[in-house]
């Protein structure tokens, strides 16, 4: 049975994406294969031992450390030029995917973890720990760091090229959405019940902390429930939440288990795209209202993230329509004491339709796009899919009528409008 990831785990699996950690990573080891010549000079025969000279081995660490340094801070110029410019072009949000780009931190890894283990390795050759043995092992080992290095240099040259760029951040976006909607797909109330009514004698548990909930704890929240108990999820990830909203209702008063929780929310200053998949089609839709904007006028952009939010809404817009609505599914759950709210249609089409339907609103191959790609998700959705994509085609409607000057493009978005959840 799947379960969603604790506490700890998430916490683990976003460090493991920061850059300093696979450079610290790197860098151990890299230092680590230098110190290990000395253990393993033993193992060498004699007579292999004077195929490496000193001066040999000291000059190619030599060079090594000195381009492993310029190539370093190269890329990391490269790096924050790539991140300022998706920023200004893109949308800040999109950032943290750069930042978590696995490409770039393994070349940024590699060539710091060259540049200390060339250090470290001159160090020992300067005060003599190596040996003629030593040094041999310390030859494979620097041999074996070139191939990666210039393998690395290879990948990360080709990758320079995309790096930073409208459609390679959107397609980051793309993906990390797309995998957030699989997951809510796989466990449509994060492995829970659906929520029913709360009942009027829950007690409310207030967290302390003000902003964005990045992750429900599921594991904490039916360890606290226990299977007598029962918790009611008020607050989804990527809610913004207040000391005074309730995170969640209980039907026990228990101090210690309303503590837990309130424990298994983590609340920090920015939205995150695990458990939040609404957060990637509001990340897609400031591109497009960025992309509209006067200053930049690209009304292909827009037309471009339309077909994105399309694909990444298709496949949750169909299981919806053959469910039409999450029912209760009994005790087959990992976490039956837990009710969660499922993501609503409603909410979706506003977080990704609503800023383009207004800032789009004067220009009509935007509408038409806009008008057809909701007439595919409704064809695709079952009743509350069409309900809601009813509902955003007339209110992009009502924006473009007053924005369009020809009565012909007003007819025509008007006709498009009429086919939207028709079949």
């Amino acid at each position: 049975m799947a379960r969603m990831k604790s506490r700890w785990q998430w916490l683990i699996e976003t460090a493991v994406r920061k850059l300093w950690f696979r450079a610290s990573l790197f860098s151990l080891f890299a230092v680590a294969t230098a110190l290990v010549a000395p253990i393993a000079s033993p193992r060498i025969p004699p007579e292999w031992s004077a195929l490496v000279g000193a001066d040999a081995l000291d000059n190619v660490l030599g060079i090594i450390a000195s381009s492993m340094l310029t190539v370093t801070i190269f890329s990391l110029t490269t790096m924050v030029s790539a991140y300022a410019s998706a920023a200004s072009t893109v949308t800040p949000r999109a950032t943290r995917l750069l930042l978590e780009d696995a490409t770039s931190q393994n070349a940024m890894s590699t060539f710091l973890g060259a540049f200390l283990f060339s250090l470290v390795g001159i160090i020992a050759l300067s005060t003599g720990v190596y040996g003629d043995s030593g040094r041999l092992v310390l030859f494979g080992a620097t041999v074996f760091v070139i191939v990666v290095i210039v393998v690395t240099l290879l990948r990360w040259i080709s990758h320079l090229s995309t790096l930073g760029r409208m459609g390679d951040t959107i397609n980051r976006v793309e993906r990390a959405a797309r995998q957030a909607f699989e997951d809510r797909i796989a466990m449509p109330c994060l492995g829970g019940r659906p929520p029913g009514e709360v009942p009027a004698s829950a007690k409310a548990v207030h967290g302390h902390a003000i902003g964005y909930v990045k992750h429900v704890d599921m594991n904490a929240l039916q360890a606290a429930a226990g299977e007598a108990g029962s918790v009611w999820v008020a607050a989804l990830p990527g809610a913004f939440v207040h000391r005074t909203q309730p995170l969640a209702w209980t039907d026990f008063d228990d101090e210690a288990r309303c503590k837990a929780v309130r424990e298994a929310f983590t609340v920090g200053d920015s939205r995150t795209y695990d458990q939040d998949p609404r957060f990637g089609l509001v990340v897609l839709a400031e591109i497009a209202s960025r992309a509209l904007s006067p200053a930049v006028n690209d009304p292909g952009t827009a037309i471009d993230i339309l077909g994105t939010g399309v694909r990444v809404l298709d496949r949750w817009c169909g299981e919806r329509g053959r469910s039409d609505g999450p029912s209760d599914p009994g005790e087959d759950l990992p976490y039956p004491s837990v009710r969660v709210p499922p993501l609503s249609a409603d909410d979706l089409f506003e977080d990704l339709f609503a800023p383009i339907a207004r800032d789009g609103a004067g220009t009509v191959e935007v509408g038409i796009r806009l008008q057809k790609s909701l007439a595919m998700l409704a064809d695709a959705g079952g009743h509350e899919v069409k309900r809601a994509a009813r509902r955003m085609s007339a209110t992009a409607l009502e924006h473009a009528r007053p924005a369009l000057t020809r009565a012909a493009d007003r007819e025509r978005l008007a006709e498009l409008a009429k086919r939207v959840g028709a079949r």
